[in-house]
């Protein structure tokens, strides 16, 4: 165990063991982004279950698929401060986090029984695993506070992210090699899709076992919310955190940039898939292989960030990476040579795992003690928020431009270069100075 010496530093950076525990959730989690979100079910839904024989003309697909991943982030968005702030009064993260794994690996099943002409049961059941992935990705972030010496903070991230995405790599090759084989033996998409849905069911529930044996809850339930009605205290705290901003102005002013930056990166990572197949003429299995690929270099610029990010710091970190966006979502419009498409897709991955990681370890730095489920609830708002705004507004572009997909793509590299500019207003230090001079047993509470 290492201690910082900060002389408001409370928490010590936990054993490796736990804090491998805590990334196997990203490791388990990662299947369904992978299979479901980015490389088999989203393209599936609009060229089948929104497809022919569906009765839906060109783009309304497309829409539809936009819409349900709106639908489920903005039930994040108004839920998810809330559950943090009783995460933290009732001392549950963990609790809370297992009702929303078994929710989301059991709508993952199910989403086998989606075929031709069922966008409905589609849409309802994405909806559901989408709400659920959501708001467990909030909760088991929570516990990065609690886990890393705020001079640890951006390496524990970065690690988590790292493994994140190695067990997406593994999710989506076990998958590839399945579609192969269905492939070979003269199956299409209607059949072996579902079983890929099967497989990533059963890669999340069983990946995501050693957190829920090996971490451990820290936080220690509050004793003034004993006997009241929860949900009544967690819109309480919601609006004190809120009636607080000025005291946490980097907090809100990063939390915006965050806001505005994740619309691009939500849309190029659930519609990335779809693009390639709609624009470039790509196949399945040529989605899966550049997924993969991605994967591999988002892994890497996960991981090579957390060093960079303790260094230099998590601002200069992160608008890095988010030039890497926009020259890379630029080029993708102008494309029109698969190779090229190919080195491009491998500068996102880059960018999406350095800002990933370093937007993450940035709440972290500026979560006071005691309070990370109700600051990563936060999080999770301006997160899906721009996960309901961005997609939703790439659908409708291309349903009021008949199916255009670059010029789709071409408003999401607006949203990069906002969050850059407003990220320029964040002082990363007197954030940090701010959550470190906040305790858990001060008025804010």
């Amino acid at each position: 165990m290492k201690e910082s010496v900060d002389k408001y530093e409370t928490v010590q950076t936990a054993p490796k063991g736990e804090i491998l525990a805590w990334a196997m959730y990203d490791f388990a989690n990662s299947a369904y982004t992978t299979i479901v979100s980015t490389t088999i079910f989203n393209p599936f839904f609009v060229q089948v279950a929104a497809g022919e024989g569906s009765g839906l003309k060109p783009g309304q697909g497309t829409f539809l698929l936009t819409l349900s991943i709106c639908v489920s982030s903005l039930a994040v968005v108004v839920s998810a401060p809330v559950v943090g702030t009783i995460a933290d009064a009732q001392a549950s993260k963990k609790k809370i986090l297992l009702f929303a794994t078994i929710i989301c690996v059991g709508c993952t099943a199910l989403l086998s029984e989606v075929g031709r002409g069922a966008y409905l049961l589609g849409m309802i059941l994405l909806t559901l695993s989408n709400f659920a992935y959501g708001t467990a990705e909030d909760l088991v972030a929570a516990f990065l506070p609690e886990l890393a010496a705020r001079q640890d903070m951006g390496k524990v991230s970065a690690f988590g992210w790292t493994i994140g995405y190695l067990g997406g790599l593994l999710a989506l090759a076990i998958c590839f090699a399945y579609v192969v084989f269905a492939r070979k033996m003269g199956q299409n998409s209607e059949a072996f899709v579902p079983v890929t849905m099967l497989i990533t069911a059963a890669f999340y529930g069983l990946g995501a076992l050693p957190t829920f044996l090996v971490l451990k809850e820290r936080g220690r339930p509050d004793p003034s919310t004993r006997g009241r009605q929860m949900l009544k205290v967690g819109f309480e705290r919601l609006h004190k955190t809120l009636v607080q901003a000025a005291r946490y102005q980097d907090l809100f002013r990063f939390l915006i940039s965050l806001l505005v930056y994740s619309c691009g990166s939500a849309t190029v990572i659930s519609l990335a898939s779809v693009y390639a197949e709609q624009v470039m003429g790509f196949t399945t299995n040529d989605s899966l292989m550049m997924i993969f690929a991605v994967n591999v270099t988002a892994a890497i610029g996960a991981f090579s960030i957390g060093f960079v990010q303790d260094k230099i710091g998590s601002i200069r970190t992160l608008g890095f990476s988010l030039c890497l966006w926009i020259i890379a979502t630029c080029g993708a419009f102008f494309c029109t040579n698969r190779i090229v498409f190919w080195g491009l897709a491998n500068l996102i991955g880059l960018a999406m795992g350095a800002s990933g990681s370093s937007g993450r370890a940035l709440v972290g730095l500026f979560s006071p003690p005691g309070r990370s489920g109700e600051f990563f609830g936060l999080w999770g708002l301006a997160g899906k928020t721009a996960a309901a705004v961005g997609p939703l507004t790439f659908g409708l572009v291309t349903l009021f431009t008949h199916n255009n997909h670059r010029l789709a793509l071409l408003s999401s590299t607006s949203f990069f270069v906002i969050g850059l500019l407003l990220l320029f207003m964040v002082n990363e230090k007197r954030g940090t100075e701010a959550a470190q001079m906040v305790g858990v047993n001060t008025d804010d509470k």
